[in-house]
């Protein structure tokens, strides 16, 4: 049996918390909102965020974050993207060396570039960052629906102790030693499903999802291969698996804020409605800052900043996509003849 905290008491914090207790694990949540912590000592259920999933009584709940930290086995980052530099920053003091930090939340810091595992291991120099991802809605991992995730890590010993630890007959866990293909992929697909959503706000079908799917796992591949991530990292879980379920799932706050938005919403009366943090409009613009960076073309990506920051409509952005430079789908394949 681990101790295990869990920093962030929001759908998917919830949800692992849930998953963990039920692998033999000493649990504590965590949530620096004490209305929300005083809900779950009460009723044992995050009624906002994740209803129906009942939490066991022995399960501990608190806004005391030293307490949360201090003699810890595992710490489970869950904390929306842009309150993971903040919330690290405030854990710091009580981390010992060596502690591991398994950061879940997805996204990509603005103002630095940085991806979340990055930031932590900034703030925490102290700790042993790992991260866990995958296609996975809290609301189905807290039904005890199969699913599918990666670990990564940089030590093998690391990957494979969380997989023991995470690891049940309904939520199976590969390993893998690309933690930033990893969080790449998972940032970026974000986007990519606010640019779904979209598509299903303004009515169009089957026929535009599978072109954006396809279209968006080759942006996000070239542009994670180019920073140093692994194509094989891209082709997976966490790649194409991630990027299909949240474009096409209502369990993705991404794509229903996306279906707002396509339907004349703004960005800002979209996430209102949602109520939930819209990790892809907070990597949007550092997507577009990485491909800057590193000299990568990503269109949809920028047709969605474009629609979110620029006062662009849904639909011009789809014209400018469809009526872009004719391209060679694939220009490394070679041609018979020329």
């Amino acid at each position: 049996m681990a101790k295990i905290s869990v920093i962030g008491a929001g759908s998917w914090g919830t949800a692992l918390a849930w998953l963990l207790h039920n692998n033999g694990h000493q649990i504590t949540v965590w949530s620096v909102i004490e209305s929300e912590i005083e809900m779950l000592r009460k009723e044992h259920e995050h009624k906002d965020k994740l209803p129906g999933v009942k939490l066991p009584e022995d399960m501990e709940f608190t806004t005391d974050l030293e307490a949360s930290v201090r003699e810890k086995d595992i710490l489970v980052l869950a904390v929306p993207s842009p309150y993971t530099r903040s919330t690290s920053h405030n854990m710091a003091p009580y981390v010992k060396e060596g502690q591991i930090i398994v950061n879940v939340a997805k996204g990509v810091e603005e103002s630095t570039l940085m991806t979340l595992s990055q930031i932590i291991e900034e703030e925490i120099p102290q700790a042993e960052v790992a991260v866990l991802s995958g296609p996975s809605h809290a609301e189905e991992v807290g039904r005890g629906i199969p699913t599918t995730i990666v670990v990564g890590a940089k030590k093998k010993a690391t990957a494979e102790y969380l997989q023991n630890i995470f690891m049940n007959e309904v939520f199976r866990v590969y390993i893998s030693p690309d933690v930033l293909g990893i969080e790449l992929g998972a940032a970026l697909k974000n986007v990519v499903a606010l640019a779904a959503g979209i598509a299903d706000g303004l009515g169009f079908g089957d026929n535009t999802k599978a072109a954006l799917i396809t279209r968006g796992i080759s942006e996000i591949g070239r542009l994670g291969i180019a920073m140093g991530g692994k194509f094989e990292t891209f082709c997976g879980l966490t790649g194409i698996g991630d990027l299909i379920v949240t474009c096409a799932s209502m369990h993705s706050r991404n794509r229903r804020a996306g279906i707002l938005i396509g339907k004349g919403y703004t960005m800002e009366q979209a996430m209102d409605e949602v109520k939930m943090v819209v990790e892809g409009v907070y990597s949007a613009k550092a997507a577009m800052g990485l491909a800057r960076k590193y000299d990568v073309q990503l269109p949809i990506i920028e047709q969605v900043n474009a629609v979110l920051f620029e006062g662009q409509s849904a639909r011009q952005a789809v014209e400018n996509l469809m009526l872009r430079d004719k391209k060679i789908e694939n220009p490394l394949l070679p041609w018979d003849e020329e």
